[in-house]
């Protein structure tokens, strides 16, 4: 007997498994579509030129004075040329650790302004999975195929709360980049 109601339990179990609601949502177009989203990447591109134009002036000393070493090194004394190549060597050494340091700097920053936009996006897809019923939430990327008959895409849903143009979309975003940096490039 106790046998019987464990296996109808079991089986109620996973009947009402099956009656939950699944939904799915693009995380990475939300994050990448959000207004916010746009004042990160202005930010963290307005950085990179500024780490640009350091890393450049750093790297004309650096050519200078290997240009200055190969014209004279044949003139100077043995020991001069000990202290060209050792002054050659610091700059290059400061140059790279410069180069990491700053690579890091603008990790660290793009992680800084990118966690409040993607706690927004959790936020917004948890609200509106909580306000569907739903039990459990996927990554639309992390699936080899979705149904999206048997599944609820939060996607669109999660667009007009977060505020995302109508008409914005990951291929249009990428077709504005381009035509800002290739505006760049002409200037």
């Amino acid at each position: 007997m106790k046998r019987i109601i464990i296996i109808a339990a079991m089986a109620l179990m996973s009947v009402s498994a099956f009656a939950q609601k699944f939904a799915y949502v693009d995380f990475n177009e939300l994050v990448m579509l959000m207004p916010e989203m746009d004042e990160a990447r202005a930010t963290l591109e307005e950085n990179s030129k500024t780490n640009e134009e350091i890393l450049m002036s750093m790297y004309e000393e650096y050519q200078t004075k290997m240009q200055q070493y190969e014209q004279k090194a044949s003139t100077w004394t043995q020991s001069v040329r000990e202290i060209k190549e050792k002054e050659i060597m610091e700059i290059q050494s400061r140059l790279e650790q410069t180069q990491q340091s700053l690579q890091q700097e603008i990790q660290q920053l793009q992680q800084q302004l990118q966690a409040p936009i993607i706690e927004k996006v959790n936020n917004v897809v948890n609200e509106l999975a909580k306000a569907q019923g739903v039990a459990a939430v996927f990554e639309k990327a992390s699936f080899l195929y979705v149904d999206e008959a048997q599944m609820l895409n939060l996607t669109p849903e999660a667009r007009t709360a977060l505020n995302i143009p109508e008409g914005r979309t990951l291929e249009t975003l990428q077709a504005e980049m381009m035509a800002k940096a290739q505006a760049a490039q002409g200037m």
